[in-house]
């Protein structure tokens, strides 16, 4: 049996929520059934005498790759020195402060992340090596046992977030692997948006990359009928400003604009950058990866420029494998591409914080084995049996 059968995500983020609110020092207090079988199945003395229970989430907190997400992580639970015995609301509001934001959106927003990425943190801490595995704990009257699935329940899901260890400049740094639609980014300062050279963008129902950030930042009425479609009207704005009307910019060109109705989503700007080189008389585009490695340094130094006009100033920025839909450029190729730019930037100001997204969990793999040299291993799949099987 392996041990992530001992707990599943959702029992965790239960039992991890306890512990912010609780405080390191009632540990001892409290029921964290799920928590304490895979801290002891881990096998050996906990660190400085700490309960097993801490000595887990310090090493889940401790791989989260430094930076904004593993110092708020560390006030939630009093892991800081000098924290341990502070009260949860004052754990909080410091957490809240390496965002940058009110308490509240901290609370409905970036604790949840971080609620989820120390889960998978335990996780992974628990799949290394020790001793023997622990039982399954015992179920209780009319609650299902952790990692055995109800009847009919679905198999286990893959994350959909990863967070990654990269080596850049000498340094490890943590870079946010999304695998979901980049629609669905939230609390991300500014989202990279791949256009073609004329910055016309395709329209909001297909399904590309621009065309469903600009779908999400479109202002709707209560029907689903669209009121406002600001970003279009801020491209067309830039392009006549720019004197580019009916002509193609140079590849490599980015334009910054708001984020319309992502906005609620915590996302700041979009940054629309010219990669896609229409093929005269065809449908299709052309894209080269140099222009793509252009484009992200371009992005950067955009960046650069509206930071000191936004408080609190920004600090991350998503980006797609630029070119890898229509563009055809082959995934890895892609990101060769743009980590070529992400990494030459990043190592000059480290203070940025680096999400990529990608739409499936191919690519995902891919991506991870690009730049860390391995794969997380899966969920191990949970065999359910057929009906009228014999056991």
């Amino acid at each position: 049996m392996s041990r992530t059968d001992l707990a599943d995500h959702a029992t965790l983020m239960e039992e991890v929520r306890v512990v912010r609110r609780a405080g390191l020092l009632r540990l001892r207090e409290l029921s964290l059934p799920a928590l304490t079988a895979l801290a002891e199945a881990r096998g050996g003395p906990p660190a400085r005498g700490r309960h097993p229970v801490e000595a887990l989430l310090r090493e889940a907190v401790a791989g989260l790759g430094g930076g904004s997400l593993q110092s708020a992580a560390e006030y939630t639970f009093g892991l800081t020195p000098g924290t341990r015995d502070w009260a949860p609301a004052d754990r909080r509001s410091r957490a809240a402060q390496e965002y940058g934001v009110s308490v509240e959106r901290f609370r409905k927003h970036h604790e949840v992340v971080i609620f989820g990425e120390v889960v998978d943190g335990v996780l992974r801490a628990a799949q290394e090596p020790t001793g023997l595995p622990l039982p399954v704990p015992a179920a209780r009257p009319g609650v299902p046992r952790p990692g055995v699935p109800r009847p009919g329940a679905r198999p286990d899901v893959p994350p959909s977030h990863r967070t990654l260890r990269v080596r850049v400049a000498g340094r490890h740094r943590a870079v946010v692997l999304h695998v979901h639609c980049v629609s669905l980014l939230r609390d991300v300062d500014a989202v990279v948006s791949p256009v073609n050279t004329h910055f016309v963008l395709p329209a909001a129902y297909k399904s590309s990359v621009a065309a469903m950030l600009r779908q999400a930042a479109a202002r709707l009425s209560p029907s689903g009928d669209v009121l406002a479609d600001p970003v279009h009207d801020e491209l067309v704005r830039w392009t006549a400003d720019r004197g580019l009307d009916g002509r193609a910019a140079r590849p490599g060109t980015v334009a910054v604009t708001g984020a319309g109705a992502l906005a609620d989503q915590g996302v700041r700007l979009l940054l629309h950058a010219a990669v896609a080189v229409p093929r005269r008389g065809t449908n299709d585009y052309d894209v080269h990866p140099d222009d793509v490695t252009r484009a992200v340094t371009q992005v950067f130094a955009r960046l650069a420029e509206e930071r000191p006009r936004h408080q609190p100033p920004l600090r991350s920025v998503a980006l797609p494998l630029l070119g890898a839909g229509r563009g055809g450029l082959a995934p890895g190729e892609s990101l060769r591409a743009l980590w070529a730019a992400v990494e030459a930037e990043t190592a000059r100001d480290p203070r940025w914080a680096v999400h990529l997204v990608v739409r499936d969990h191919d690519n995902a793999d891919l991506v991870e084995r690009m730049l860390t040299g391995h794969v997380s291993p899966p969920p191990p799949p949970t065999a359910v049996p057929r009906p009228g099987a014999s056991r």
